[in-house]
């Protein structure tokens, strides 16, 4: 029995076995697997996709292959009654949006709220890009949840390929033990030379529109000390 009092932790608080009791972020050792978010799961609360068509903003672009009602009328009129079929280009939503998809540990809980998102996040946005991690934000994404090193995306190309203009969006339960934010060496899977802050500060500092969604309710956040942490780095722009 370990100073924690149960089995399997030594008092350097690293679980190296067995089923966590209360799935808590600190280091595991032992087999991962994740499943792949599926975007075409049925949305639940059809609010969801309401609240992301509020975020839309229409733009006009490519060839001209809509028809211009308006300026059709306008130039038959123009030209003395003879038919003058004006076209202009389709309406777009101009809006590109970066997805941030927590995977895996505790946010098991909340996949099918994730699921919902990411499915109505995607009919409504044709400028849709996502990536994973785990936990919090260190060197390295991931293009799939499964989360392999032929996966990886560095943050610093993220931040390279995608300009100030794109809306990011992070959906996460900001749930893990907080030295995953503050500490040199505190991502569980990576030794990581700078503290997680350091990395969501540069990703925050580059995407000035930038949001948490916590699937978590909110009158529970205040229970976890990673969650104050968290919302204190996003400035309070957590829902």
């Amino acid at each position: 029995t370990s100073p924690f009092g149960h089995s399997g932790w030594h008092p350097g608080g690293m679980r190296v076995g067995g089923q966590s009791r209360h799935r808590s972020a600190a280091k595991v050792w032992e087999k991962r697997s994740f499943a792949e978010l599926d975007g075409d799961a049925e949305l639940g609360p059809r609010n969801l996709k309401m609240a992301l068509r509020r975020l839309r903003r229409f733009a006009r672009s490519g060839a001209e292959d809509e028809l211009d009602l308006e300026g059709t009328i306008k130039a038959t009129a123009r030209d003395g009654g003879l038919i003058n079929i004006a076209m202009r280009p389709q309406r777009r939503n101009a809006v590109s949006v970066l997805l941030l998809l927590d995977i895996g540990g505790s946010m098991d809980d909340h996949v099918a709220a994730a699921e919902a998102l990411f499915g109505a996040a995607r009919a409504e946005f044709k400028h849709l890009v996502h990536y994973y991690f785990h936990n919090f934000f260190y060197d390295t994404l991931w293009t799939q949840a499964r989360r392999s090193s032929a996966d990886e995306v560095p943050l610093l190309d993220v931040l390279n390929r995608y300009g100030p203009h794109w809306r990011v969006v992070i959906v996460g339960d900001a749930a893990m033990h907080p030295w995953e934010i503050l500490a040199q060496g505190g991502c569980n899977e990576a030794w990581n030379d700078e503290p997680g802050q350091v990395w969501f500060q540069r990703l925050q500092a580059h995407f000035p529109h930038l949001v948490w969604i916590n699937p978590v309710p909110a009158e529970r956040w205040p229970y976890t000390q990673s969650t104050t942490l968290v919302r204190q780095l996003v400035e309070d722009r957590m829902y």
